[in-house]
Order: structure tokens, then C-alpha cells, then sequence
């Protein structure tokens, strides 16, 4: 299978399926094998079914309008139109009954990742994420939230990171997070999942988790790409946290 690496807890929450039932996804990929593996890592959630599948952009267009599934996952590089006309097509602006469409691709250039989310994307994942990844993406999108690969986010992200202060300047405000929350949000915004974050403060990937809740109800923000912007902005990316 494309997808590889460990599930964290996290994609082993809850069912979050529709009212109507599972929640139904169609998956469009020009390479048979990357359909096998992810219809094998979602049909697996007991809140997830696979309706539907097609090899390049203009069946998964044809599809997702018959079938209407909940969520359309797309690759972008697919034969006749690719996955950033499937996007527009089915979520951007003027469609009159936008459907969720998640970007799952090899290709993390800025430009795909800024047309994506422009034209109705509700979340841009690499294949190399990870299957936990993959879970999780479908779950926020289905939620109404957007959640991109960490890579991605660290790199979009980075030029956030505050220039170098004058030599007088006033001291940053006291941070709202505890020490150990900022080692927590500091490596979300370097892009570690749950379980590398658990790794590497020696605490579970659950734990980790609850840190991260817990960082997003203090800085108000809806997910880790909040948590990673706001990281970036007080300049906390890449140095020891501040008591």
C-alpha cells in the first residue's frame, strides 16, 4: 500500500458517521494500487464506506454527482482533468451544491496546495502522511474543519516566523501556555503527529493528544494548523519554551 506508518489514537476515535449512516467516500486515483490500499485503511473505520472509485478526473466528476457520496478524496495527477479541475468542479466557487473534496496527493507544491484550498478543498494530505493522517482527514473534513499534512504546514507556515527585533524592544507578553504546552505546540508547528510528539517527551500518543486539546481551547484556535501559526508568530518555532 502507498499509505504507510503507525494509526494514532486519534484516528481511532468515535464513530462520526452521517446522520444517514456510514460516511460515504468515493476515491479518485489514476494508480489502482493507492485505491486498494486507502478503500482497505477507510473501508476498515466502522464510520467510513467506500461507494465509489474512479481512475482519472473526469469519472470522478461524472460520479460524485450521481452517487453524491460525502466526501470525494482526489489525487491531482490523474488523465484528462486533474485533481485541481475535479475540486473546482465539485466544491469551487459558484458550484450551486458544493460537495467536500480532500486533496491526497504525492505533489506538495505551494502553488497545488494554494489553488486547492482556493477553489473549495477541505483539506490537502500527502500520501506519505500516513494512514492515521488519512483517517483523521476525513473525519475534520466531514466535521467542516481543514486539516493539511504537517509537513506542508510547517513549510507555508515558516514565513510567519518574526524578522529579528530592533535592539529595544518590549518583552513579548507572558504566553498563555504552560512550559510543557509550548514544547507540545512547538512541535506540532515542526509537523510531528501524536505519536512522534509522544516519542519524543516520553508520554503516550493519547497524552499527547489531551495536550493538544488543551493548546487549542487556550490560543482559541479550531486545529493544528492554528496551533502551528500561532507557534510561528510569537517566534517560538525552534527554541525552548519560555516560562
Amino acid at each position: 500500500m502507498t499509505m504507510q506508518g503507525k494509526t494514532p489514537d486519534d484516528a481511532r476515535e468515535g464513530p462520526m458517521a452521517t446522520p444517514l449512516g456510514p460516511t460515504r467516500l468515493l476515491i479518485a486515483d489514476d494508480q489502482e494500487d493507492v485505491r486498494s490500499g486507502f478503500r482497505l485503511i477507510l473501508g476498515s473505520q466502522p464510520d467510513m464506506t467506500v461507494v465509489g472509485e474512479a481512475a482519472d478526473g473526469v469519472t470522478a466528476v461524472d460520479l460524485a454527482r450521481s452517487l453524491r457520496p460525502d466526501l470525494v478524496l482526489a489525487d491531482i495527477r490523474m488523465p484528462g482533468v486533474d485533481g485541481l479541475e475535479v475540486t473546482r468542479r465539485l466544491a469551487g466557487p459558484g458550484v450551486p451544491d458544493p460537495m467536500r473534496v480532500l486533496v491526497v496527493t504525492t505533489f506538495d507544491h505551494d502553488d497545488y496546495v494554494r489553488t486547492a484550498l482556493r477553489d473549495g478543498a477541505c483539506g490537502f494530505l500527502l500520501k506519505r502522511s500516513g494512514p492515521g493522517l488519512l483517517i483523521e482527514g476525513v473525519r475534520a473534513a466531514i466535521a467542516g474543519d481543514v486539516l493539511i499534512s504537517p509537513q506542508i504546514t510547517v513549510r507555508l507556515l515558516q514565513n510567519l516566523a518574526p524578522a529579528s527585533p530592533p535592539a529595544a524592544v518590549a518583552p513579548p507578553p507572558p504566553s498563555p501556555l504552560t512550559a510543557r504546552e509550548q514544547e507540545i505546540a512547538r512541535l506540532v508547528a515542526e509537523g510531528f503527529t501524536n505519536a512522534e510528539i509522544g516519542e519524543k517527551l516520553f508520554i503516550t500518543a493519547g497524552t499527547a493528544k489531551t495536550h493538544i486539546a488543551n493548546v487549542q481551547a487556550k490560543l482559541k484556535v479550531r486545529n493544528r494548523v492554528g496551533i502551528a501559526a500561532w507557534t510561528w508568530e510569537n517566534g517560538l518555532a525552534g527554541r525552548a519554551p519560555r516560562e
